[in-house]
């Protein structure tokens, strides 16, 4: 049986011609694209049109989501505005009695300088550092 006899007689049979195997699963891909009469492009003009709706339909609400949103945002901020002024109140108070407490501190440091003895004078064996009173803790 010669070459082209032997291709005559696969392709009566159903077999593809040349051994071409590649052919069937072009057809089962295709085939898979039409179900029910149906084709894929079909199938995703449906789907488009569904995300259309949708996205319509959720305007409004997405409206409304933004709106409760800022509503509660107005509402944090009118709690926030008395906490804050308390927080300046307490911050006032403190940095009043921190101002007191350095002018203090700086008050015993220069007077022990002028307690100090004087260069050429040799300091005594006991005498210690000046009392520095600590810094108050926060």
């Amino acid at each position: 049986m010669d070459e082209s006899a032997k291709k005559e007689a696969d392709a009566d049979a159903g077999a593809p011609a040349g051994g071409d195997a590649g052919a069937p699963e072009a057809e089962a891909s295709a085939s898979a694209w039409k179900v029910g009469g149906e084709s894929g492009a079909t199938w995703l003009t449906q789907l488009q049109a569904m995300i259309d709706n949708v996205a319509t339909q959720a305007g409004p609400v997405v409206r409304e989501v933004a709106a409760k949103a800022a509503e509660l945002a107005a509402v944090a901020a009118d709690h926030a505005g008395p906490i804050a002024q308390r927080a300046a109140a307490v911050t006032q108070d403190v940095s009043v009695k921190v101002a007191e407490r350095s002018r203090q501190v700086a008050a015993d440091l220069r007077h022990a300088i002028d307690q100090a003895p004087a260069e050429g004078d040799e300091p005594a064996a006991d005498a210690a550092a000046p009392d520095v009173p600590e810094a108050p803790e926060p």
